[in-house]
């Protein structure tokens, strides 16, 4: 399972420019790849590399996990803001909200009052909650879930 969760985790760090600056998204891998070890090797949950349950898992730990360091981020740029200091750059919030943090940047926005006024910001957004539901729509069809 660790295996499966860091060569997932890897690709994306290894391909995308906007990822591989992104702080939040180097603590996202390493929580990630922390908790599979764990489970691995404390909790007794042996999977095989790659199969449908390490997949599984993955999706579970992902959305968890990329919600919080997503919502996380929103919060120290909301900080950031505040006090005048250099802020996490637009591409990589929406980068987080890209790879499955909608969620999270829903609840910081809310939460935290940012960005929600901001009309580009929002449309980019509204744009990356589409995609997402079309994502999420074609894997159900897929797999024959719906």
């Amino acid at each position: 399972m660790t295996i499966t969760f860091a060569a997932f985790l890897f690709v994306f760090l290894f391909l995308f420019k906007a990822v591989q600056r992104n702080t939040f998204f180097i603590l996202y891998v390493m929580a990630m790849v922390l908790s599979a070890y764990y489970c691995e090797n404390y909790l007794g949950w042996r999977v095989r590399p790659f199969s449908k349950n390490a997949i599984c898992l993955f999706i579970l730990g992902h959305i968890f996990f990329i919600n919080f360091f997503t919502f996380l981020a929103y919060g120290k740029d909301k900080r950031s803001a505040q006090k005048g200091e250099w802020r996490i750059p637009e591409v990589q919030l929406h980068t987080l909200e890209l790879l499955g943090g909608t969620l999270g940047a829903f609840i910081g926005q809310k939460f935290f009052h940012h960005k929600n006024k901001k009309k580009t910001y929002m449309a980019t957004f509204a744009a990356a909650v589409l995609l997402q539901i079309g994502a999420i729509f074609y894997i159900l069809l897929h797999f024959g879930w719906l």
